[in-house]
C-alpha cells in the first residue's frame, strides 16, 4: 500500500478514530485489489457512515413487527427480495474473484434500498428483515464487527453470524420479470420504458410510443423497429 502526494492520512489514525472495520470497508471499496491504497480523511469518514447506517438500519428493522412469511410477494415487497437475492449472486462471485469493490457496491446499493420509514405491509416488512439479515452474512468477511453486532440485535442468541451458513438464493427470484427497453427515435436514444419481459412487440411498441410521444408529435412514423427487450426504435419524417 502507498501514499501520493494527496491528502493522505497514517492508516493507524484512521483505525484509531474510526474503528479496524470502518478502516477495512474503506480499504476494500476505494479500489480493485490490484491497485495501492490512498489513505484518505475523507474516504475513511464516508466507510464510517456506512458502518454506522447499517448498524442503525438493523437497529430500526430488529424493533419493527416480526410477520410470518406471506404466501406470495408483490409490488414494493418482491422487488426487495429480487434485489436481495440477486446481491447475494452478485457478492458471492465478487468475493470469490477477490472483485472486493463489486461486492462493496452491492451491499451500498442493498442498504440503500432499506433506508426510509418503517412499513406497514406485512409482506414488506418481512422482506426487509429477510434484507437485513443477508446484508449482514454478506458483509462479514469485511466488516466482522458490525455484521456481528447486527446479527446479535437480529437474532438474539443465534451465536456467530460467522457460523451461520452463507445464504443461498432462491432461483426464481433471480428471473427477470421485467426488462428496461430503450426508445429510440431515428436512432437518437429519447428515452427508457420498464415493461414485463413476456410484453409482445405490438404492446411494447405502443407503451414506447407513449413514452416519447413529445418527441413524435408532427412526425410520420415511417418503421417501428422492435429488438425483443433491448429497444424500440420509430424511423421518422417530417
Amino acid at each position: 500500500m502507498s501514499k501520493s502526494k494527496r491528502n493522505t492520512v497514517d492508516p493507524g489514525v484512521i483505525i484509531e478514530r474510526f474503528g479496524a472495520d470502518a478502516a477495512r470497508w474503506f480499504v476494500l471499496s476505494d479500489n480493485p485489489p490490484e491497485r495501492d491504497v490512498e489513505w484518505t480523511e475523507t474516504g475513511a469518514q464516508g466507510a464510517f457512515r456506512f458502518v454506522q447506517r447499517i448498524y442503525r438500519l438493523a437497529e430500526t428493522i430488529a424493533a419493527e413487527p416480526q410477520m410470518a412469511k406471506p404466501a406470495t410477494f408483490e409490488g414494493e415487497a418482491k422487488k426487495l427480495r429480487q434485489l436481495t437475492h440477486r446481491s447475494i449472486v452478485a457478492v458471492t462471485e465478487a468475493l470469490e474473484t477477490f472483485a472486493f469493490n463489486l461486492a462493496v457496491a452491492r451491499a451500498y446499493e442493498l442498504s440503500g434500498a432499506l433506508v426510509g420509514d418503517s412499513p406497514t405491509e406485512a409482506a414488506l416488512l418481512w422482506a426487509r428483515r429477510e434484507a437485513i439479515e443477508i446484508l449482514a452474512r454478506l458483509v462479514a468477511p469485511m466488516i466482522p464487527h458490525v455484521a456481528e453486532a447486527m446479527n446479535a440485535l437480529l437474532n438474539p442468541g443465534s451465536g456467530l453470524v460467522t457460523m451461520q451458513p452463507w445464504p443461498e438464493p432462491e432461483p426464481a427470484l433471480l428471473v427477470k420479470d421485467e426488462v428496461t427497453v430503450a426508445v429510440q427515435v431515428n436512432g437518437k436514444l429519447k428515452g427508457t420504458v420498464t415493461i414485463p419481459t413476456a410484453t409482445e412487440a405490438a404492446q411494447a411498441i405502443a407503451i414506447a410510443k407513449e413514452a416519447v410521444a413529445g418527441a413524435l408529435k408532427g412526425q410520420t412514423i415511417v418503421k417501428e423497429i422492435y429488438v425483443a427487450g433491448r429497444i424500440v426504435n420509430f424511423v421518422v419524417k417530417p
